[in-house]
């Protein structure tokens, strides 16, 4: 499709699942340039509200005539080709994009395209990197993964050149963007229901990295042996970071009492200047380094840069603070990768605390299957873990793996672990444990949020 956000205004787009985090941000961008929008999601939320206001047709639930006057469909890998939509616009030969390459056409019409790819921390880091563009007064349109307070939501329609987006690896995704600068902060094995293995994971970073045309940009992390592997000749300009080598580093880091870091910024030899960063961990020390070298490539003014990296409080479950109740503190993560959730203790350790207890909710049979035995060590740094049952998201319970199963081999490793079958029961027995001082952390990519905001009520 020659898809060209000036002359194509006429066109009436039609989204389904259009109140998805990624979804209802492209519809926000298309409502913004003037064009009609209709789309259509399971259920009623404050995001199909808002994309009302601004004069798209929201329909709940999926059915065939929703679709009226529809010259194309969006749609995301999660829709099932029986959806009644999906099957009525193969019917109607109404044209039909997925969700991956509906955005790359957007990017098409921006200059300065940022995407922020890798397997973890792309909200978080995408999230930094607005707060600067932001701080800079640059305009941007931003795509986030998740709710950013700064922009009371997942995204933001700018008028600039400058337009920021999480770039996802799942099914390859990301190779139909069109990125001006590509950040790459991490490659692990992740999403072995679509690649073969690291191998494979690998390679697609590689086409990543030679998407970026001869001017633009790649931004790596040079402590990730993975990216290193990645680093074979590409076409790009390449500017490299890391907590102690790489083009931009971080020098005499400090960590206060809530786990978050100050640090000296060096560009090669040049002292930059001191960041104080306002979320926990070490591993934001370098999704910042990342930031700041996109800073260097856009000659933002490095006091816009330190504003934008401290006024981060963080994206909401990433590491956020829920409340507290007798004494105990309540923190959700994201975190569903081994790695992830190694980092999200680590800094959980960094706080005063006296004991961690540690809710974790697997997320899908896959990843808890192809990731199994790296699940079983990850745990380590937490007093006692609390295993609910595995999300299914999109996928059905064929017996491959159990969380029984997993929480046999967790203690079997040594590790205080007990299994539970429901937010009621991961609940009932915390309360039986937590006294004044702990920290409760729900830890998950599906709804195990609920067990920490139960405790709280």
């Amino acid at each position: 499709m020659s898809f060209d956000l000036i002359t194509d205004k006429n066109k009436k787009v039609h989204f389904i699942g259009i109140g998805g985090v990624s979804m209802s941000g492209l519809a926000a961008v298309l409502l913004n340039a003037g064009y009609k929008v209709s789309g259509s999601d399971f259920k009623d939320s404050d995001i199909l509200n808002t994309l009302k206001s601004h004069g798209a047709e929201i329909y709940i639930g999926h059915k065939a005539d929703n679709l009226k006057n529809v010259d194309l469909i969006v749609y995301t890998a999660a829709i099932p080709s029986d959806n009644p939509e999906l099957v009525e616009a193969k019917k109607k030969n109404i044209e039909l994009m997925d969700r991956a390459e509906f955005l790359g056409q957007i990017m098409k019409g921006h200059k300065y395209n940022v995407a922020v790819a890798g397997t973890h921390g792309k909200t978080t880091t995408t999230s930094m990197v607005s707060h600067i563009a932001l701080s800079a007064d640059l305009d941007p349109t931003i795509l986030v993964g998740g709710n950013l307070d700064v922009i009371d939501g997942n995204f933001r329609v700018g008028n600039s050149e400058y337009f920021i987006t999480e770039a996802c690896e799942y099914k390859q995704s990301f190779l139909r963007f069109f990125p001006y600068v590509g950040i790459i902060l991490n490659i692990d094995a992740d999403h072995l229901d679509f690649y073969k293995d690291l191998n494979h994971i690998k390679e697609t970073f590689k086409e990543f990295i030679n998407i970026i045309p001869k001017d633009g940009y790649a931004i790596v992390n040079i402590d990730d042996k993975n990216v290193r592997d990645i680093l074979d000749k590409p076409k790009c300009n390449i500017i490299t970071y890391g907590i102690n080598e790489g083009d931009v580093t971080a020098k005499n880091l400090v960590c206060n009492e809530k786990g978050a870091y100050t640090f000296d910024a060096y560009n090669k030899d040049k002292f930059l200047g001191t960041i104080s960063l306002s979320v926990p961990g070490l591993h934001n020390v370098s999704n910042a380094l990342s930031a700041v070298s996109l800073g260097l490539i856009f000659n933002i003014p490095f006091n816009k840069v330190q504003d934008g990296l401290l006024a981060f409080h963080g994206a909401h479950k990433r590491f956020e603070y829920k409340g507290v109740k007798d004494g105990i503190t309540v923190i959700d993560d994201y975190a569903h990768h081994p790695v992830e959730i190694k980092a999200t203790l680590s800094t959980a350790k960094k706080i005063k605390h006296n004991k961690i207890y540690c809710v974790f909710q697997p997320h899908t049979y896959t990843r808890t299957k192809t990731l199994f035995n790296d699940f079983t060590t990850c745990f380590n740094d937490a007093d006692e873990l609390i295993l609910m049952d595995i999300y299914a998201a999109r996928e059905k319970d064929t017996g491959l793996v159990s969380s029984d199963e997993l929480g046999d081999a967790i203690r079997k490793l040594g590790v205080k672990c007990t299994n539970v079958h429901s937010h009621e029961d991961a609940l009932n027995y915390v309360k039986s444990k937590l006294q004044d001082g702990d920290l409760l952390l729900t830890v998950g990519a599906g709804d195990v949020v609920k067990v920490g905001e139960m405790f709280l009520k």
